[in-house]
């Protein structure tokens, strides 16, 4: 019997603690457990207010030479002999880059240069025994035939000048060709062209040049931000591995937006920089406006299948869902364009796990609005 009561007094024993346990934490607290479950949830709310925001439209693209020209052989091709330039100098027009070897076209020049001189001192002599002949002329020693002869050969001796002439320039013309000149001011951006190797019409560009050394960046720019930009804007452009950006102004504007990824093409003209290479990956910013706009939160912002909208906290702490405007983001958060005076109420976080309508509890202490927050943030800098 004694050992049937204390057995039960054993088995009792852990839920008498279970229930002293949960009667002190309940004491402490001051609040039964259905008053803990009937209690609104608690948000955390900011007012946004309204802060100075400078619109930016950013965009990236590539570093390239504003007016590129490959440089190719003229006429026939042949060995390269020798190359005078080296990638990035800075070349005049008319300067030779490289040579094409003269081994064949050289013999050629002497040859016609030789024939031209022959046919000169024949068309001499016939010329001088065309004179003699009028010179007896009126004393009937030469019959007019034989005038009309040798004048015939004196005109065909010139004529042979001009030829031999024609054809030393046409080959001289030629050998010109074998010196490859820069057609214009500029900067030498490639080179493929090696001593030895076979240049022919048609193929490889052997250089390009970037014509004055001018540079620019070209970029994409989205669709809804091309009616902001206009042509001489300021803009500033970022290069990797740079840390001060290079100042530049918009040069040109795409007249078209792709169809398919709804982008549009951007020209900013730069100031030539041995830092600024073509081909260099760069981001570029336009300042296109300043205003004030609230801020917000990313975690205040929600959206779903009908577009952005955050959680607006009336007068007796209701929730209700209200559709805003995202103009863009910032380091501080989210620029709201339109759908908030700045002055409402905004549940800042668990936004997402509310009802409109549902009644919640606001977590102290009172708020700091955004913009106040982002002033005393640039004070105490």
């Amino acid at each position: 019997m004694t050992a049937t009561i204390f057995a039960a007094r054993a088995a009792w024993l852990p839920r008498l603690c279970t229930i002293l346990g949960a009667s002190l934490v309940l004491a402490a607290c001051g609040t039964k457990p259905e008053q803990s479950a009937d209690l609104p949830p608690l948000v955390s709310v900011v007012t946004p207010g309204l802060s100075e925001v400078t619109d930016i439209v950013s965009f990236t693209g590539t570093i390239n030479a504003r007016d590129e020209m490959p440089i190719t052989v003229e006429g026939e091709g042949g060995r390269i002999s020798a190359v005078l330039v080296e990638i990035g100098d800075q070349v005049k027009k008319g300067q030779v880059l490289a040579r094409l070897s003269t081994s064949v076209i050289e013999p050629q020049v002497n040859s016609l240069r030789a024939a031209l001189e022959e046919a000169r001192t024949s068309a001499e002599l016939a010329a001088a025994d065309y004179r003699r002949a009028q010179g007896v002329a009126a004393s009937g020693a030469l019959s007019k035939e034989e005038i009309e002869r040798r004048r015939g050969a004196a005109a065909n001796a010139e004529a042979r000048v001009k030829v031999a002439a024609a054809q030393l320039a046409e080959v001289q013309a030629r050998r010109g060709r074998t010196e490859i000149r820069a057609p214009m001011d500029g900067v030498v951006l490639t080179r493929t062209a090696e001593v030895g190797q076979t240049a022919t019409v048609g193929g490889e560009p052997l250089f390009r040049l970037g014509r004055g050394g001018e540079i620019e960046m070209r970029g994409r720019v989205a669709e809804q931000d091309m009616a902001a930009l206009a042509v001489g804007q300021p803009t500033k452009v970022y290069v990797t591995g740079v840390d001060e950006p290079f100042i530049g102004t918009v040069r040109l504007l795409g007249a078209v937006i792709d169809p398919d990824t709804r982008l549009g093409s951007i020209r900013i003209a730069l100031p030539s920089d041995r830092n600024l290479r073509p081909g260099a990956f760069a981001r570029g910013e336009v300042v296109v406006g300043t205003g004030k706009h609230p801020i917000l939160p990313q975690t205040a912002v929600l959206s779903d299948t009908n577009g952005t909208y955050v959680m607006r906290l009336n007068a007796d702490n209701r929730v209700s869902k209200l559709p805003v405007k995202v103009a863009g983001t910032r380091s501080n958060g989210v620029v709201i364009e339109s759908g908030l005076q700045g002055d409402e109420r905004i549940v800042s976080t668990a936004g997402a796990f509310l009802q409109p309508g549902e009644t919640v509890r606001v977590a102290e202490p009172a708020q700091t609005t955004v913009a106040e927050s982002t002033q005393a943030k640039g004070e105490s800098r």
